[in-house]
């Protein structure tokens, strides 16, 4: 069965602003073909970093989002009814492994650990997918790369990967990017200028220095591009702070006035 690769390519260039030398180390990565792990917190640009190296790679991408209620079907196909009886279709694992592609788990921990043990065999020397309900084994496509993603400020007990499984990747390690950086990718991302790029910043390192006392995550660089966007159609900086901003992290009262008052510090 062939596969059209076409519809996995990425085609224009993301935006990726370097924070350190990750670029580089993912070519030795890939290189290698050795399987990536990408930490970070919740909107830092795991997800992006992925994107673009595929990009950058030539490579087709194709991205899971993981949840609790995928099962290793899922990820490695099943049979179907049809009008002819019955067919095989190859979930998004295999055919990453059989076209070469760039297969990115995202959240990995987020799926149940019966079903993530289905990638081991893809992430040692074996290269290789057992496919148990049609009695066949996928050698994997020499350009196939694995990389999984997840936020470690969400592991518990439960969700949390085996060392088993840990210890099969080469990982980076991201977070929020310094403030000069922050600025210039908010700026270049949505069109702003950098003079209220920076405030934005700013009022995201209030909240990211809470975490831990009300919030459970701050503030991500995906909701000050999106502050900034609605800023740019037109949208009143408070509210678009408010609304972008503060509104989506919290329902505690005391942390949202703690907020909405440096919101209109900042733009007082």
């Amino acid at each position: 069965m062939t596969t059209d690769t076409e519809q996995y390519n990425i085609h224009e260039e993301p935006f990726y602003q370097a924070q350190d030398e990750e670029i580089e180390l993912y070519e030795a990565a890939y290189a290698a073909r050795l399987p990536v792990m990408v930490k970070g917190p919740t909107g830092c640009g795991k997800s992006r970093f992925v994107e673009y190296m595929a990009w950058k790679l030539g490579k087709p991408l194709i991205t899971v989002a993981c949840n609790e209620d995928m099962t290793a079907s899922d990820l490695v196909g099943r049979y179907l009814l049809d009008a002819n009886g019955t067919r095989w279709l190859d979930g998004p694992l295999t055919t990453a492994a059989r076209i070469g592609a760039i297969c990115y788990l995202d959240e990995i921990v987020e799926a149940r650990q019966d079903t993530t043990v289905v990638i081991h065999p893809l992430t040692d020397h074996r290269r290789t997918l057992p496919l148990d309900k049609k009695g066949e084994l996928v050698a994997a496509h020499p350009d196939f790369q694995l990389v999984i993603s997840y936020n470690p400020g969400y592991q518990t007990l439960m969700k949390d990967l085996k060392q088993s499984t840990k210890q099969r990747f080469a990982a980076f390690e991201f977070d929020y990017p310094s403030a000069a950086v922050e600025t210039d990718i908010v700026s270049k991302e949505t069109g702003i200028d950098t003079e209220l790029a920076a405030k934005l910043v700013q009022i995201g390192a209030t909240a990211r220095n809470l975490k831990g006392h009300g919030l459970d995550e701050g503030i991500s660089t995906r909701l000050l591009t999106y502050a900034a966007t609605l800023i740019k159609g037109g949208i009143d900086a408070r509210s678009a702070c408010r609304m972008a901003l503060v509104r989506p992290i919290t329902d505690d009262v005391d942390i949202r006035d703690t907020l909405d008052h440096a919101i209109d510090a900042t733009f007082g």
